[in-house]
């Protein structure tokens, strides 16, 4: 082997951080999933005080997770994981009507436990949840680690930065693109396909809001595509399939594609 490369890579391992694994994160975040939710875990528990342990457990291997963090004071970095696991009870809130949105949207859902056990469209919405508070905590790596691989379970792309809100559903999922300064509001639906993106712009204006604004009940189908920052899609609208859009949209709108040669 070649000599130089030899000490090049060598010289950068010692140089880098160490990350968390990412089969140990995957493993921690399907943890947390199945204790919060039971429909989702394959744990008998037999008391509280096997619920309580299994949190403590949690929080070690969280503090594991953040070995690679820029907070390096261990008082600053245990009031982030009290911090972190104080706001369980309003994941748990804001999940539980997730599934709710998910159960009232989907017709073939016959139950809150299919929801949790088997929707990919959950599963995603869930590690967004979890890595969006990390995102806010200023946690490096780990909130991009969580949607990452959700994103390879289920072929949803949500970023941690994106401001999701209440009864959020996603409806088969697949190709599903959430970029980071998107903002969502409540009981909005989106099918497969569906990109809220930004348009081009310079790396420098990376932290302008470049995604669009979803407002409250909104339902957007398969393959539509929004874009910018300024872009905002009023409340109680429809977008149609294969929708592309640059700019806003009235509330109460109904936008559908139409094909212009239409002989066929």
């Amino acid at each position: 082997m070649d000599k130089d490369l030899i000490k090049k890579l060598f010289k950068e391992h010692q140089n880098n951080p160490k990350y968390p694994s990412p089969n140990k994160v995957r493993i921690w975040i399907d943890q947390l999933m199945a204790i919060l939710f039971p429909g989702a875990c394959e744990i008998d528990f037999q008391s509280e005080a096997e619920i309580v342990t299994f949190f403590d457990k949690l929080k070690i291997d969280f503090s594991k997770l953040l070995l690679c963090d820029t907070i390096k004071d261990e008082k600053a970095k245990n009031n982030l994981i009290d911090f972190f696991f104080s706001e369980l009870p309003k994941i748990k809130d804001m999940l539980d009507k997730d599934v709710e949105g998910i159960y009232q949207g989907d017709p073939a859902a016959k139950s809150y436990a299919e929801i949790t056990r088997s929707y990919p469209g959950f599963y995603a919405i869930a590690s967004h949840r979890i890595a969006h508070v990390l995102y806010g905590l200023n946690v490096s790596l780990l909130p991009r680690m969580i949607s990452e691989l959700s994103k390879s379970k289920t072929g949803i792309d949500i970023h941690p930065g994106a401001k999701i809100g209440e009864y959020f559903c996603i409806d088969h999922g697949t190709g599903v693109v959430i970029g980071e300064t998107s903002i969502i509001g409540n009981h909005v639906k989106l099918y497969q396909g569906v990109t809220l993106g930004a348009l081009s712009i310079a790396k420098q204006d990376a932290t302008k809001k470049r995604h669009p604004t979803i407002e409250d009940n909104v339902v957007i189908y398969a393959g539509a595509t929004i874009l910018g920052g300024k872009t905002t899609v009023g409340k109680n609208s429809v977008i149609g399939g294969n929708v592309w859009i640059t700019k806003s949209v009235p509330a109460e709108s109904k936008l559908y594609y139409k094909a212009e040669n239409q002989n066929y």
